[in-house]
């Protein structure tokens, strides 16, 4: 992204332009926002550019994600990245961002009731929001794993419930698949399921099979070539292709993804992601 690499040098203002230009298109807003918010030095120039434009709701988002950033990372204080994320949200009360980046920390660092609270935040101003589901899902997906694989477990039954209430166009329909790997994920840190993800029957069961065909499905008949966050979406579902033993629509998958894979969820549950999935990829693409 060349607002990015711009901001790397202290140019906030492709930064600015390219969020203006973004408006309230809330799930491309959000992923440039978090995008732009990996920059290092981000803190820092979005301060610069509050200070240039103190009525900015761009740069006071900017600034809220960063600080969350930071926070994750261990080099800032949770309290502040609230604060931040407080003012942000004050300043444009519309906007689900503020409340994503908010989001973000409370699933790392928040009780149970921190993180519904701030969910229901961002889906108050932002029904379908891609991002904040897929935190969703995983911080159910991690709960109760002491008992052990569970096919009525929480997060099945919110991904679902999710999938269901969205417009028939939206990529949420892709997020019972999410939720199937984040419980992989899950169960095999605890010990329940093999670390080979395509070594385990969690793929093969008759509701993950009704899952993924459903999801598959609807990918064959309303991908979305332009949401901002595709490749993540066809990555798990590829992911889960693979793992269930349909080669074929795996690589079905592969040819569209190319060489993009993201980490999620190749490196679950403790793997070399790019490893796995030029493994996977050879294997569907009959190049193994």
């Amino acid at each position: 992204m060349a607002a990015r690499a711009a901001l790397a040098q202290g140019r906030w203002q492709n930064a600015r332009s390219l969020l203006v230009h973004t408006a309230d298109d809330w799930d491309r807003r959000g992923h440039r926002v978090t995008v732009l918010a990996r920059e290092p030095y981000c803190a820092a120039w979005a301060r610069e550019w509050l200070l240039a434009e103190p009525e900015s709701a761009d740069a006071a988002v900017l600034l809220a994600l960063a600080q969350v950033r930071r926070a994750l990372h261990g080099k800032g204080k949770p309290v502040r990245a609230r604060e931040a994320c407080a003012a942000a949200a004050a300043r444009a009360p519309a906007d689900p961002t503020p409340w994503l980046g908010l989001l973000l920390l409370e699933c790392a660092v928040g009780t149970d009731q921190d993180v519904v609270r701030t969910f229901e935040q961002v889906r108050a101003r932002y029904a379908d929001h891609h991002h904040a589901h897929h935190l969703m899902v995983a911080r159910l997906a991690g709960r109760r794993t002491e008992a052990g694989p569970d096919p009525l477990h929480e997060v099945y039954d919110f991904a679902g419930w999710a999938a269901e209430q969205a417009p028939a166009d939206s990529p949420l329909a892709i997020l019972p698949v999410i939720a199937h790997a984040e419980r992989y994920r899950a169960l095999a840190a605890a010990g329940h399921e093999p670390v080979d993800p395509a070594a385990s029957g969690h793929w093969t069961g008759r509701r993950a099979r009704q899952v993924m065909k459903a999801a598959f499905d609807w990918w064959l008949e309303w991908e979305l070539e332009g949401h901002p966050r595709r490749l993540i979406d066809l990555n798990f579902l590829a992911h889960a292709k693979f793992c269930e033993g349909r080669g074929a629509e795996a690589a079905a998958l592969f040819h569209r993804i190319g060489r993009h894979a993201t980490p999620a969820p190749w490196s679950y549950p403790d793997r070399d992601p790019h490893a796995a999935f030029a493994a996977a990829r050879a294997a569907a693409l009959g190049t193994a």
